[in-house]
């Protein structure tokens, strides 16, 4: 269970990303955060793996206070925080494998981490989560060889590995094109559903939200504006959410 309590966040600059912002989000629910850029989902979703702090108010991760962590607390809380970017963040130079295997270095010894001797557990984890994702066979290549939804699959993978109970993406398909992007969906959607994983994934186009998203959470100059099913999202809440029509560069991927 993840839980905002009147959580605001102001930048030092004085910019005021998120507004007294309360919400739930239980275990195993898929969310989408939509908006325009600059409205703070982004804000939001870096708040829960505390790459940020708030400003104000207070947020509760499976029962632990995310402000007052610290230190080995904090790195040990993180691990259970998996989070995706839109930019992939591979070592290009090495192997898929030993891209997915950087997940464990948390969990190891000194010695093992400077020498980068991975136990045999740790191995069969990371083919296991290239396997969930469908890219086993490229294990053994080299991460600059791979295509852009094919990077973005390990990256998946390398969260899996974490073993994580929450999955947070930071607009994870903006980068890909429209077939490759419902690819990526679809692997987010399977492993929630199969997985019992939270997802919370900050979407840039619409369709994409409401064709794989449960749940849709709407903020508008960090307020939410909207908190409800995906089946209830229409034009006119649209227009509530982005504050004006929404256009074609909203909804992309559509005709996919």
């Amino acid at each position: 269970m993840i839980i905002f309590n009147n959580v605001s966040k102001v930048y030092p600059n004085g910019t005021v990303a998120l507004k007294n912002v309360s919400l739930q989000i239980a275990q195993g629910e898929f969310v989408a955060i939509i908006g325009l850029s600059g409205a703070g989902k982004s804000t939001l979703i870096k708040l829960i793996n505390k790459m940020i702090s708030v400003t104000s108010g207070s947020i509760m991760v499976n029962q632990e206070k995310v402000e007052g962590l610290r230190g080995k607390n904090l790195r040990r809380y993180r691990r259970k925080i998996g989070i995706v970017f839109q930019s992939f963040n591979l070592i290009n130079r090495t192997t898929v494998v030993r891209n997915v295997l950087a997940s464990r270095v948390a969990d190891m010894n000194i010695v093992s981490t400077l020498f980068g001797v991975y136990s045999k557990e740790d191995q069969l984890l990371a083919l296991e989560a290239l396997h969930k994702v469908g890219i086993l066979e490229k294990a053994y290549t080299r991460a600059d060889q791979l295509s852009g939804g094919q990077q973005q699959r390990v990256a998946l993978a390398r969260t899996l590995a974490q073993r994580p109970s929450v999955i947070l993406a930071d607009e994870p398909v903006a980068s890909l094109d429209p077939i490759t992007a419902n690819q990526i969906m679809k692997d987010f959607k399977r492993i929630n559903v199969d997985e019992n994983i939270t997802v919370i994934a900050n979407m840039h186009h619409v369709d994409m939200a409401l064709k794989y998203a449960d749940r849709v959470i709407g903020i508008n100059k960090g307020e939410i504006v909207f908190d409800g099913p995906s089946s209830q999202v229409n034009e006119e809440l649209l227009k509530k959410i982005y504050g004006r029509e929404i256009t074609d560069e909203d909804i992309m991927f559509k005709d996919q």
